[in-house]
């Protein structure tokens, strides 16, 4: 099973080097035992996201950040809330101290489990600034705020916000301009996606900056390290092409080792 997961090897492959038919080698592999992990470290700081394989099949998982080990992970069709809490429900069932969450999104849990600090991955936050932005936009508003946030690692909370709230006392007409139809009846926001990247940034402003209020406790500030993980997966999934939903498990079950 190492051979094939980590080296990247081949039914054929692995059939030539062990002198077996291949059959042989897919049902040693389907019998084989999940490796285990070493015991779980007692408390953690909670990564969580979701990567997908098509549409409908993703794998939900909870890293620790402190020893890069997977605690826990979940098969499903599309994330939510209520799956992630299930998610870390079954983390604190196993007896470890959840002491902060880093995530790209689901604020809602952080009203969930008050007690527990919740980062928003910063990485996101800029991915969203530039998908209303652009990476070129063309206003003098929109260059000002993708240079802001594309400046988010560099600065404090405090800084942050007082920058933003600078940036829309210049930008404030031009934000709220408005366009009307023809007839005069309707009218709209003329600037839709300016007002959504900075709505998006006041809005997440609370949860991008947590792992700074919390140091001793060396939260993450990305998903990053988890995102790493999901492009191994992926890499090494891509070397046994036209692979079964059945034997995709196995191999997903067997590379986290949970």
């Amino acid at each position: 099973m190492y051979e094939y997961i980590h080296l990247k090897q081949t039914y054929a492959q692995l059939a030539h080097r062990h002198r077996c038919s291949l059959k042989t080698i897919q049902r040693r592999l389907k019998q084989a035992s999940l490796h285990r992990p070493p015991p779980p470290h007692p408390v953690a700081n909670i990564i969580m996201d979701t990567t997908y394989f098509g549409r409908a099949f993703g794998v939900m998982v909870f890293m620790n950040s402190l020893n890069g080990q997977v605690l826990h992970k979940q098969y499903v069709a599309k994330e939510s809330t209520v799956l992630y809490e299930q998610g870390l429900k079954a983390i604190l069932n196993k007896g470890i101290a959840i002491q902060s969450i880093t995530a790209d999104g689901f604020k809602g849990l952080s009203t969930l489990y008050p007690d527990i600090p919740f980062q928003l991955c910063q990485f996101h936050q800029q991915q969203t600034v530039r998908r209303y932005l652009t990476r070129r936009p063309k206003s003098d508003a929109g260059r000002e705020l993708k240079e802001l946030a594309d400046s988010l690692f560099g600065y404090s909370k405090a800084d942050f916000e007082r920058e933003l709230f600078l940036w829309h006392a210049r930008h404030r007409d031009y934000l709220n301009e408005l366009s009307y139809s023809i007839d005069g009846h309707q009218k709209w926001y003329t600037h839709k996606r300016l007002r959504s990247a900075y709505h998006s940034l006041r809005r997440n402003l609370s949860y991008l900056f947590t792992y700074q209020q919390h140091q001793e406790l060396m939260i993450p500030n990305t998903t990053n390290r988890l995102e790493g993980k999901f492009g191994e997966l992926k890499t090494k999934i891509r070397c046994h092409a036209g692979m079964s939903m059945e034997s995709k498990r196995l191999f997903i079950d067997n590379f986290f080792g949970v």
